[in-house]
């Protein structure tokens, strides 16, 4: 038995497992939030210095939680940019999270490419406000002596892995985070450094893509460090999934993500081409509208949580009479509609009653993501299971709902720290592979995550009549979306 650790340096916090490479069950845990000011009426801060990272690292390893430890694995949030000047000191901070500054500099890329298609071909994805060759344009239009300076340019997880082993000559990253950049290619497996120019303007130096179970090198104290990825993909391998598996996740907006065995490229710009922590592909289908659609609702009816709109929904009865929602309260991405607003249709009297439009609003938000599903099924991906996560995933209505309309199997995992416990396990296969006890094409097999399962069963009916009565108020009111 070996011991590894997996750390997650997520936007807000630093948490750590250490775990057995055999079994991949948790020993020990820590955590640490990160030191960080709130702007001005608070929220997130779009810049951040990275060596707040460290701190929090440094005191979520406190009091000895690395004793023994082999290998270390590291996630960090997706879409960080860490610029660096020629001597390996940040010319600014890090630009983290979903830029909305950048919105500008997004419609400017994709423009200068020559639109979406050109995009989806060159990458398999569109740029978005969040991506860092977004923020890359943004950095050289709003501060150009800084872009000047940026000689090197690292991700969150790329540059701990770098400071972790004592800032060396070589860095690297994984092809999982690489794959959300907006300048390196699935279908190549290489970087575009002249998509870099484009939006920099001039050419930096970018780091070595290392493969799934190789390890980035070696402390002087001769613990192993692992490739590192983005936290989607870090969490996705925590979580165990595979081929035919698809993953559903409930925050404010919505995602769907599905392991499959090749890039896809996708035109209309709806699905995000990322490689996955284990050699295959993970593309990503978007929507703008999930939770939040609820807390809209709830606030509506004068409810005080969504628990109480869960409680109220099962009032109700599938269709909830007639009454449909289109979440679309914030535009919507899944179909493009970013300037379009929520829809609710079929009120007559019968309807309208507060329980039916609780029912509306969950089943209008498992539609919109089972519209995403749709997305990537049509383009050729096999899904037969579906992990939804989020708190709102542990609602009853989310329950009763989600797996008649998605028609397959749902599997509702029981709530653990995925990104670290995927950052451990890619720790335990580098460590693995360089002792020879692992294959360096298969990760480690630990034990599945405890999950609630549930089926479609009786209900599978009456959920696809629910989403046929969807999808008629959405083509009435949007004909064509999809067909972009």
């Amino acid at each position: 038995m070996g011991i590894v650790a997996g750390l997650d340096s997520s936007p807000d916090f630093t948490r750590i497992v250490v775990c057995d490479t055999d079994t991949g069950a948790v020993l020990r845990q820590g955590y640490a939030p990160h030191p960080v000011e709130s702007p001005e009426g608070g929220g997130r801060p779009s810049d951040i210095d990275p060596q707040a990272w460290l701190l929090s690292l440094g005191e979520a390893a406190a009091g000895g939680l690395l004793e023994g430890v082999q290998a270390i694995g590291v996630s960090a949030q997706a879409n960080a940019v860490v610029p660096l000047d020629a001597q390996g000191n940040t010319v600014r901070p890090a630009m983290i999270g979903g830029d909305k500054r950048a919105q500008v500099a997004a419609a400017d890329l994709v423009d200068a490419l020559g639109g979406r298609e050109a995009w989806a071909q060159a990458v398999g994805c569109v740029p978005q406000a969040a991506h860092p060759v977004t923020k890359l344009r943004w950095l050289a239009r709003t501060e150009p002596e800084a872009a000047a300076r940026a000689a090197v340019l690292l991700q969150a997880h790329d540059w701990l892995v770098w400071q972790l082993l004592g800032r060396p000559l070589r860095r690297t990253t994984d092809r999982g985070g690489a794959s959300g950049t907006g300048y390196w290619s699935a279908a190549s497996g290489a970087w575009r450094p002249d998509l870099v120019e484009l939006a920099l303007g001039h050419q930096a130096a970018l780091p070595e893509v290392i493969g799934p179970s190789d390890a980035a090198g070696t402390t002087p104290e001769g613990l192993l460090i692992s490739a590192g990825t983005g936290e989607t993909m870090a969490a996705a391998f925590g979580l165990g999934v595979g081929l035919g598996d698809a993953v559903v996740s409930l925050g404010a907006s919505g995602s769907v993500m599905a392991v499959h065995s090749e890039p896809l490229v996708d035109h209309s710009g709806m699905i995000t081409a990322l490689a996955d922590a284990t050699g295959l592909h993970l593309p990503v289908v978007t929507t703008l509208n999930a939770v939040r659609a609820l807390r809209g609702t709830a606030e509506l009816l004068g409810l005080p949580d969504l628990e109480s709109l869960s409680e109220l929904a099962m009032k109700s009865t599938p269709g909830a009479h007639g009454l449909v929602l289109l979440p679309y309260l914030e535009g919507e991405r899944t179909p493009t509609l970013p300037h379009t607003a929520g829809t609710l249709a079929g009120l007559r009297r019968e309807s309208m009653k507060p329980e039916h439009l609780a029912r509306a609003a969950f089943e209008g938000m498992l539609c919109g993501l089972a519209d995403a599903l749709d997305v990537l099924r049509g383009r050729g991906v096999e899904v037969r299971r579906i992990f939804l996560l989020g708190p709102a995933a542990e609602l009853p209505a989310v329950q009763a709902v989600a797996p008649a309309l998605f028609g397959t199997q749902v599997v509702v995992p029981q709530p653990a720290d995925y990104a670290a416990i995927g950052a451990a396990r890619q720790a335990a296969w580098a460590l693995g592979v360089s002792q020879g006890t692992l294959d360096p094409r298969t990760p480690p097999a630990w034990q599945g995550a405890a999950a609630q399962v549930l089926e479609p069963g009786e209900e599978l009916a009456a959920g696809q009549a629910v989403r046929q009565q969807y999808v008629s108020v959405r083509e009435q009111t949007h004909p064509g979306a999809f067909r972009a």
